[in-house]
């Protein structure tokens, strides 16, 4: 016996949607991304620009570093010139001598101080 075929199912109607309310969602749904897009690189460049670790305040931190690095240069040539002082302090008689001289203004004995002074021009006074 043959078995009838089974019938095919009754068709339920579908939503039907226009193709041009279809193709207005598809173009703001875009619209939409792009916007989303623009937004996030926004974002990411005034971070990157302003930001702990932007560029501007990575250009502030190499300055700072410049700076630093030359103070610490001058401070190790100055603390070079002030070993090699007091080694000559305490090695070398005549030193401790020049320096009595230049910043105490002690003389030896039997030597003659002469202090010469500038004398102001006056202006000539009619009497």
């Amino acid at each position: 016996m043959d078995t009838p075929a089974p019938s095919p199912e009754p068709l339920r109607p579908r939503r039907v949607v226009s193709p041009s309310i279809g193709s207005r969602l598809a173009r703001l749904g875009r619209r939409i991304l792009h916007v989303l897009l623009v937004l996030v690189t926004v974002v990411l460049v005034v971070d990157a620009l302003f930001g702990d670790k932007g560029l501007f305040e990575t250009l502030r931190v190499r300055r700072q570093y410049q700076e630093l690095a030359s103070s610490l240069d001058r401070l190790r040539r100055d603390n070079a010139r002030l070993r090699e002082e007091a080694r000559r302090l305490r090695e070398e008689p005549a030193a401790i001598e020049e320096v009595a001289r230049r910043e105490l203004g002690l003389i030896r004995p039997g030597e003659m101080v002469f202090i010469v002074k500038d004398r102001r021009q006056q202006p000539d006074r009619k009497p």
